[in-house]
């Protein structure tokens, strides 16, 4: 497990100061809470989803990546998640930070505006070399897929 520290730069957008910048709610937290910059309130309706805008953009050595994730409470108390989960954002990305959400629950939800809406969590990516080759390896599982071991 790596101990190492990194910088990222975050940047506000424009008309955005009122907006909270990514925080860890607790010191052991892996995540940083983002924040809903959306004008006005947006209703995601069930079954519908929306790009909510977070009001900053970022910049963080190449050794990282930022995954979005949902928020458990959100998730469990009103059915709202994020699609494309976890979302990548690549360390050469420079724009405004958005998140995919969705309403899986029943009842309208309300976004408003300084909501904590998702998480942000940092993963370091290794470098990986492809080597396209004409044979793989043999292993016990083979090419089994999806559901090959059977049911627990």
């Amino acid at each position: 497990m790596s101990k190492h520290e990194y910088a990222v730069q975050i940047k506000r957008m424009t008309g955005q100061e009122d907006i909270p910048l990514p925080q860890k709610m607790s010191e052991l937290a892996a995540g940083f809470d983002l924040y809903a910059a959306v004008v006005e309130p947006i209703v995601i309706a069930p079954g519908e989803r929306t790009l909510i805008p977070t009001g900053f953009s970022m910049a963080m050595p190449d050794a990282l990546e930022a995954q979005i994730r949902p928020r458990s409470g959100l998730a469990l108390k009103h059915g709202i998640t994020c699609l494309n989960s976890p979302g990548t954002i690549d360390a050469d990305f420079r724009g405004e930070v958005k998140v995919i959400l969705a309403n899986l629950g029943q009842v309208l939800f309300t976004v408003n505006r300084k909501d904590r809406i998702a998480q942000m969590v940092f993963q370091e990516v290794p470098k990986v070399r492809l080597i396209e080759t004409e044979e793989l390896s043999d292993t016990e599982r083979g090419a089994g897929g999806f559901g090959h071991t059977g049911k627990q």
